[in-house]
């Protein structure tokens, strides 16, 4: 098999991501192209944050910090620490050291005139990550937070600060309608044998992703099947609040009635092949009476094993 595709993003993402990389390689087939999503990026202190890229990039390196899930293992605070004593930045925004590193270097290499997705493909030269990262647009679309008392937040204060405790009455991405795809993801998901999206956030994750035009109109154009994997196991959120961002947007946190959310694409939607846990897998009729295919596995990525099974049991739904 060539030409495998993924679209993800947050630590599920990358947990996944790692899974599909380590079962390519046990098949003997060539790396992946992982389309990343941009829509949680932000500057901050003057530099350009890109936290979906980050984690991904730190997670294929072997160098994320899986303890508390974002950032770089090992790193210390020192400059975070002066910054706030400056007042700038933000007291409840944590950046490592290592971190500020990355987003100086992009920063300076955006200001030097390159793309996102020219910074990105040098950011991924330090590393062997076993795999081809790509922005999913080059477009700044920021993804906003509509509050039910009328105010507006960036998504990262809502995220990190409120710990979506506030309840939101929608999101945004302001000027993502009129965004292009970053250059080679078309031709990467129109070329693609198989295209996976992974147990991402639906809404925050995958839906910026999705939302941009030329990339939704490539997922319905390609020839190879598109498996969708779900982030909802037993009725509930492996982690983070995409609960709370499936409400908002009106889907009820159920794997049934995420698939529904992405729809089949012979009915306009994205998927072919929905991937449910053995806990939910009552809800398959429910799925397959949407247009969309059902297989029943194991979804938990407890470890590499486990999200390496998983990513085969993605890939083999695919043939």
């Amino acid at each position: 098999m060539s030409g495998v595709v993924v679209l993800a993003g947050g630590v599920g993402g990358s947990k996944f991501t790692l899974g599909v990389r380590a079962a390519l390689a046990t098949l003997g087939e060539p790396e992946a192209t992982v389309i990343v999503n941009t829509g949680d990026d932000i500057w901050l202190s003057g530099v350009r944050l890109q936290p979906d890229v980050d984690s991904m990039i730190y997670a294929l390196a072997g160098a994320n910090d899986t303890e508390r899930g974002w950032g770089r293992a090992g790193d210390t605070e020192r400059v975070n620490t002066e910054l706030q004593a400056w007042g700038t930045g933000w007291p409840w925004f944590t950046l490592g050291d290592l971190d500020l590193g990355t987003h100086i270097a992009r920063t300076g290499w955006l200001r030097d005139g390159l793309s996102p997705t020219e910074v990105l493909e040098r950011l991924s030269k330090r590393w062997p990550l076993g795999a081809k990262l790509l922005p999913m647009t080059d477009d700044e679309v920021d993804t906003h937070v509509l509050l039910k008392n009328g105010e507006r937040l960036h998504f990262q204060e809502w995220w990190t600060r409120y710990r979506a405790q506030l309840p939101p009455a929608g999101f945004e991405n302001p000027g993502i309608a009129g965004s292009f795809a970053a250059p080679g993801v078309v031709e990467a998901i129109e070329d693609a044998d198989l295209v996976l999206i992974a147990p991402s956030n639906p809404v925050v994750s995958i839906g910026p992703i999705l939302a941009v035009p030329e990339i939704r109109e490539a997922l319905r154009a390609t020839g190879g099947p598109v498996i969708g994997v779900s982030p909802i196991i037993g009725g509930n959120v492996v982690r983070g609040m995409a609960d709370v961002c499936l409400g908002a947007v009106g889907v009820r946190t159920a794997a049934d009635a995420v698939a529904a959310h992405y729809g089949a694409r012979l009915d306009g939607g994205v998927l072919d092949t929905w991937l449910i846990a053995e806990e939910d897998a009552e809800l398959a009729a429910s799925v397959e009476a949407l247009g969309i295919s059902v297989d029943v596995v194991p979804l938990w990525m407890r470890d590499a094993e486990t999200a390496e099974a998983l990513a085969v049991a993605a890939i083999s739904a695919g043939r």
